[in-house]
């Protein structure tokens, strides 16, 4: 899964990948709290600042950093992730939930628009609803940059409080950029939504992108949120999203098919060796949890003692 390449060129590469991605603003940085421990150039001897960035890349990640696990909450559209999620991070302060980045799909900042000279206006675009619109037209574009703000949200270094944990401290993500590439561009891809072109194109940046970022992307463990299809869909219907008024049934099908392939039968195609064994929670979405304490305190249950034992 990882290359062995010289310390320097795969910094420098790093640090190339960050620039041109944008992801600088949200990757670990050289100074402060960082996945890796920090270096002086005092403590290394007078090492030049360049030469002090790409050795702190080597260093041993601190120990609160190392406690932190990273899971991933999976599941069909509208079985209650977001419901579940504000639960999970209202149960413990060991819990930092990371929401999936919904936000930023429907409101992309297109620039000035075409045919301005003075004073251009931006123009805000919804590629979430340009994407259920036309998804033979917009599906690839729509996954790279979903993949790529879920590549932001699980760069995100733990919050201070999550490193002062004398419990287990979790960073929890809505989805992560494993689903991305392994439920919905696969969809989309055997829907013909995305041909076999930006398939290849998107499965390797995919993959470039994992093996460089490494560790700081992986996940401890998986919570699967299991429903049928027809419940997700009445959910759907009752939250009203504007986006997905369109969103059929079958297509609600064939992502839970896509699910179950990947976290139960285990048949998904995968190219991560360490995603091959992630253990797998799965719990019953099909209940009212919000609404029902003593399924909501069942669940709390089975996941602090999913956390413990990762």
């Amino acid at each position: 899964m990882y290359r062995c390449v010289n310390p320097v060129s795969r910094c420098n590469k790093l640090t190339g990948l960050r620039r041109v991605l944008g992801f600088g603003l949200n990757v670990p940085g050289p100074h402060g709290s960082t996945a890796y421990g920090t270096m002086s150039a005092k403590k290394t001897g007078g090492t030049s600042p360049s030469r002090s960035r790409c050795l702190s890349s080597q260093v041993p990640i601190q120990d609160g950093k190392a406690r932190v696990k990273r899971v991933s909450i999976e599941g069909n559209i509208a079985v209650g992730k977001s419901t579940f999620a504000r639960l999970l991070q209202s149960a413990s302060p060991d819990w930092e939930v990371m929401a999936e980045p919904v936000s930023k799909w429907q409101n992309i900042n297109s620039g000035a628009s075409k045919g301005t000279v003075a004073s251009p206006q931006a123009t805000v675009i919804n590629l979430l609803q340009m994407m259920y619109q036309d998804p033979q037209r917009w599906s690839y574009t729509f996954q790279t940059y979903s993949c790529m703000s879920r590549f932001r949200t699980q760069l995100q270094p733990p919050p201070a409080r999550l490193l002062r944990s004398e419990g287990t401290p979790v960073q929890v993500y809505e989805r992560s950029v494993y689903s991305d590439r392994y439920i919905f561009a696969l969809n989309m891809f055997e829907l013909g939504c995305i041909n076999s072109t930006e398939w290849a194109v998107y499965q390797d940046w995919h993959s470039l992108l994992v093996e460089q970022f490494g560790h700081q992307v992986e996940l401890e463990g998986i919570i699967y949120l299991r429903a049928p299809p027809q419940k997700c869909m009445e959910r759907l219907e009752r939250r009203g999203r504007s986006e997905e008024i369109g969103v059929k049934l079958d297509y609600l099908n064939k992502l839970h098919i896509q699910h179950e392939r990947w976290l139960v039968e285990k048949s998904t195609e995968l190219h991560f060796e360490k995603l091959k064994h992630i253990p797998v929670l799965q719990l019953d979405a099909s209940v009212e949890f919000q609404a029902d304490l003593e399924v909501r305190d069942q669940f709390l249950i089975k996941v602090k003692n999913f956390f413990n034992a990762l």
